[in-house]
Order: C-alpha cells, then sequence, then structure tokens
C-alpha cells in the first residue's frame, strides 16, 4: 500500500507541475489566435465596406457623412455598371483576354527558357540568368514610352495582343526565375532513366518535367492572371479607344467622368467587387499548387 500510496503522490506532483505550463501553452495558442483573428478582420474591413458600397442605393452611397452598413439593399450600381458605355461584358472580356493572353506568353516563352538555363550546357548561362533577373530592377513604366511608340509603328495599340506582350514583359523576368529553380529541383534520374529508354529532349521535358513541375505552372499563371487582370498604367498608354478598354481602365475613366457632376461611388464599388472576384477564386481553387510551386521555385 506504501508502494502505490508514494506513486500516487509522485503522479499528483508531476500532474501539477505540467498544469502551468499546458496553462502557458494555451494562453500563448488563444493570443495567437486572437492576433490572427485582428488581422484578419484588419485586412477584410476594406472588403466588407466596398461590397457594402455597392450594394447601397445612390443617394445613401452618396450620403455625407457616409454609412459603413448598408440600409436599404440595393442592385442599382451594379445595373448602371452593366451598361456604361460599351458595356460592363465588353471589359470584362478584354480583361480576361488579356490576362489569359498573357499566362499563354509567359508559359511558352518561360518553360523552354527554365528548361534551357537548368539542364543545358548554355555557355554562359549564369550571366544570362543574372541579365535577365536584373530587369527586375528596371522600373517598366519608364519603357511605356518607346513601347508605344513601336507599337504603334507594328499596328498593335488599341489590340489585346499588344496589350498582353506588355504585360508579359513584366511578369517575364520572376517566372524565369521561378521555372529555372522548379526546372533544377527536378532529380536527374528520373531524366537519365526517360533518355535511356530513348526519349528525346523534348519527349523528357512534356512527358517527365512538365507533370512534376506543375505547381510551379500554377505559381506563374496566377502570377501572370494578377499582374494583367490589375495593371492600369500600360493599358493607359496602350489602349485609347473605348471598347478596348479593361476594367481598371474603365472604372478611372468612370471616376473621371462622373467626378464634376459628383462621383457615383456606388457604381465604382460594384466594380471593384466584381474585378476582385475572379483573383480570389484564381487563388482559392489553386492555392495547394501556389503555395507548393512557390517554394519549390524559390528556393535552389
Amino acid at each position: 500500500m506504501s508502494d502505490d500510496y508514494a506513486l500516487a503522490v509522485r503522479g499528483a506532483d508531476s500532474r501539477a507541475w505540467r498544469l502551468p505550463l499546458l496553462r502557458a501553452d494555451d494562453r500563448t495558442r488563444y493570443l495567437i489566435g486572437a492576433i490572427c483573428l485582428a488581422l484578419c478582420a484588419i485586412m477584410l474591413a476594406p472588403l466588407v465596406v466596398s461590397i457594402s458600397a455597392s450594394l447601397k442605393t445612390t443617394q445613401e452611397a452618396a450620403a455625407i457623412p457616409p454609412t459603413y452598413l448598408t440600409h436599404q439593399l440595393s442592385l442599382d450600381s451594379y445595373q448602371r455598371l452593366w451598361g456604361y458605355q460599351a458595356g460592363l461584358p465588353t471589359y470584362l472580356l478584354n480583361s480576361a483576354g488579356t490576362a489569359l493572353l498573357t499566362i499563354a506568353f509567359c508559359l511558352l516563352l518561360t518553360i523552354p527558357a527554365g528548361y534551357a538555363l537548368a539542364r543545358f550546357p548554355v555557355p554562359g548561362k549564369e550571366i544570362v540568368f543574372v541579365f535577365l533577373l536584373l530587369a527586375l530592377i528596371v522600373p517598366y513604366q519608364a519603357l511605356l514610352t518607346p513601347i508605344f511608340f513601336m507599337f504603334a509603328r507594328l499596328h498593335l495599340t488599341n489590340t489585346l495582343p499588344g496589350l498582353a506582350i506588355v504585360h508579359t514583359t513584366i511578369q517575364l523576368p520572376f517566372s524565369v526565375y521561378i521555372m529555372r529553380n522548379s526546372f533544377e529541383a527536378v532529380p536527374r534520374e528520373l531524366e537519365e532513366a526517360a533518355v535511356i529508354d530513348g526519349a528525346s529532349s523534348w519527349q523528357v521535358l512534356v512527358r517527365i518535367c512538365l507533370p512534376v513541375i506543375r505547381p510551379a505552372i500554377v505559381t506563374v499563371s496566377l502570377f501572370a492572371f494578377i499582374t494583367s487582370w490589375n495593371e492600369f498604367l500600360g493599358a493607359l498608354v496602350i489602349m485609347n479607344r473605348s471598347a478596348t478598354f479593361t476594367l481598371p481602365l474603365v472604372l478611372a475613366n468612370a471616376r473621371q467622368e462622373t467626378s464634376i457632376g459628383g462621383t457615383d461611388w456606388g457604381m465604382l464599388q460594384a466594380g471593384i467587387t466584381i474585378s476582385i472576384i475572379p483573383c480570389v477564386l484564381f487563388y482559392v481553387l489553386l492555392q495547394k499548387y501556389y503555395v507548393s510551386g512557390f517554394t519549390s521555385g524559390a528556393v535552389k
């Protein structure tokens, strides 16, 4: 009985020592959770206010002082945006078409470039790679004037392919960086086994490497889409006909046109809300590939 009693006392003492430690860990977890919730609330507050403003009536959206919560739900702002100038579907198609062309151009250029820089014995390929990365420090805004004159001679202004080329130029250095490091992370043994089986370099790229670097392809596509979808200044320089405007351009144009008689804040917030949806859906649906592709492509 004495031995059992001693063991029980020791067990009670050990639990007594562990209890404060467990409580401290719980407090730490609760504190971290509270901080994360606070940060999420801060980040989501502008989005909630924007969506709320888009659902207000015209009078309530222009009220001074403004109201943060919607008192009367209305879709008038979306109806006005739908029929604004050439119509919202036109501008959505322009933005989507430019973004898809940018993704296609980026992948067509960066997949072969990344594979060649990672696998082929190209003379001075490290210098070429560094030279491509140096383009990241050059602001593309400084190149828009010569690009505009060149595109005007090539009749690429006011065209979606022309704007997509500009957006591809912006995204190209980062995409090459991701692709090259992703190809280098592919085990060479896989390629050697395919070569022994008689596969050519093209077959190795298509059948072996591309399925392995699928996360990197998704990452490049996501960044290219968001860059093209949200880009404003390049589209402002290249496009000057309203029928070719992208969504950011038409929203800025609406702000300028309505500023004399009073800004239509409800319509602007409706446009902002619509412009956010594709980016959020793109990221949420491909988040798994994006995270793994970004880490694998960023770490050599």
